[in-house]
């Protein structure tokens, strides 16, 4: 799941998407409404949070012009405000809920996935199994048949996005903008070495997560 964050509120920011990040979720910050209208525009988001008084372009605004180029991604406004006039503006400019600050990441998170349940109109899973290799995408805890295994909050991710894509390549492109969210050097090894980090503690028979020479990687499904 990827998520547009637009807040100009560096603290605010930096605790909303450490958050997000620790729950699974690839995140998108902007801290100008211009910016994150131009992200909103050239990039798929599963939903966006986004403050109301932001510099340059408000959210109001920048909600509106959101829907009026049809974007159909669910939407949390973020904002101090907290009077019943404020909230019906917010809503009535498109979005989907509004949250006043100051609040718990807890909320905030409950907020989101209940959004995107909506959108999707389809239950959020929150266990990911694929042979006998399970994810748990609350308690974080994995396990392979049935023992568990520790791993750093990266190599989680990447396992959790790889089990999502089960039986089918995914390239190395695909794994830098959804596990670590922005785009890096095309040369940078950052995937081969979490990848071979994560195959030593899930996959040390090496029968699950295979390289695709110039490909990228694929976890393979158990043979019936």
């Amino acid at each position: 799941m990827r998520v547009l964050l637009v807040e100009d509120d560096a603290k605010i920011a930096s605790f909303v998407v450490r958050g997000l990040k620790e729950a699974g979720f690839a995140v998108d910050h902007a801290a100008e409404g211009d910016t994150g209208l131009a992200l909103a525009q050239s990039t798929t988001y599963d939903a966006a949070i986004v403050d109301v008084m932001l510099p340059g372009l408000d959210g109001i605004s920048l909600v509106k012009r959101l829907r009026m180029a049809r974007q159909t991604m669910p939407i949390l406004f973020l904002s101090a405000k907290a009077s019943v006039d404020d909230r019906v503006a917010g809503l009535q400019s498109g979005g989907d809920d509004y949250l006043t600050k100051p609040f718990a990441f807890s909320e905030l998170l409950a907020r989101l996935q209940a959004l995107i349940r909506r959108a999707t109109r389809a239950p959020e899973a929150t266990k990911l199994t694929v042979g006998d290799v399970s994810v748990d995408l609350v308690t974080r805890e994995v396990t392979r048949g049935g023992e568990r295994v520790e791993l750093q909050p990266r190599e989680f991710t990447l396992l959790a996005f790889l089990l999502r894509h089960a039986g089918r390549p995914v390239t190395k492109t695909m794994i830098l903008e959804h596990v670590w969210d922005y785009s890096f050097d095309p040369q940078t090894n950052v995937v081969d070495v979490v990848v071979h980090r994560l195959r030593s503690k899930i996959d040390p028979d090496k029968t699950r997560l295979e390289t695709l020479r110039g490909v990228g990687y694929i976890w393979r499904q158990p043979h019936a």
